[in-house]
C-alpha cells in the first residue's frame, strides 16, 4: 500500500467528533481525490504532513517544540517522507526524530485535522494539511532537542505557553484525546 492509499483509507476510515473536523475530513479526501502526490511536499497547492501530540505516561503533560521557522510552541510533527508506509508512521517517526525519545507508542486513529498556511521548504506559499495523532512517552522519557527545534518543553496540559494564534489547537487536541 502507497502512503496516498493509507492516507485515503485513514482519512475514510476516521469519524471525527464534531462537524468542522468532519468537514474538514471531507475537504482532505477531495483533496487526495484530485491529487495523486498529496502526500509529498513537493506539491505546492498543498501537502499533507503528520503530527503527533505528545503526552508523557501519565497524560498530564504534553512536549512541545518551539518551531524555529514558525517562532511558536507546536506539537511535533511535519512532512512525510519517501520511506513513510503510513500517517500514522510519518507522526511517529517525527516524534521520535524530534523529541530523542524511543519507545513511544502511536493511536493510529486520527485525532484532529487542521489546514493552515505557510511558507514551508519549497520556498512557496503553500497549504499544511496535517493530520494529527496522539503519541504517548515511555515512563521516566527524557527529551533531547534537535536542530529542528529552537527548544523542546513538557508542558502541563493546563497550563500551555501563551500563544493566542498556536494553543487554540493544541487545546482542541486535548480535549478531543480519549481517556
Amino acid at each position: 500500500m502507497t502512503l496516498h492509499a493509507d492516507a485515503v483509507r485513514t482519512m475514510t476510515a476516521w469519524k471525527p467528533l464534531d462537524r468542522g473536523q468532519e468537514s474538514l475530513r471531507q475537504a482532505y479526501l477531495g483533496f487526495l481525490a484530485a491529487r495523486p502526490d498529496a502526500c509529498q511536499r513537493s506539491c505546492e497547492p498543498g501537502h499533507l504532513t503528520a503530527s503527533a501530540l505528545l503526552l508523557d505516561h501519565t497524560g498530564d503533560n504534553v512536549l512541545l517544540t518551539l518551531h524555529p521557522r514558525v517562532g511558536r510552541w507546536l506539537q511535533l510533527g511535519g512532512h512525510c517522507e519517501p520511506g513513510d508506509a503510513t500517517l500514522a508512521g510519518a507522526a511517529l517517526r517525527e516524534a521520535t526524530e524530534e523529541s530523542g525519545i524511543e519507545g513511544l507508542e502511536i493511536d493510529p486513529v486520527p485525532l484532529h485535522v487542521d489546514v493552515h498556511p505557510i511558507t514551508c521548504s519549497l520556498g512557496l506559499p503553500t497549504r499544511h494539511f496535517d493530520v494529527r495523532f496522539v503519541v504517548r512517552a515511555p515512563a521516566g522519557a527524557e527529551a533531547v532537542c534537535s536542530s529542528e527545534s529552537l527548544d523542546l518543553r513538557w508542558w502541563p496540559v493546563g497550563a500551555l505557553p501563551d500563544d493566542p494564534d498556536g494553543n487554540a489547537g493544541i487545546g482542541e487536541m486535548l480535549a478531543a484525546v480519549p481517556s
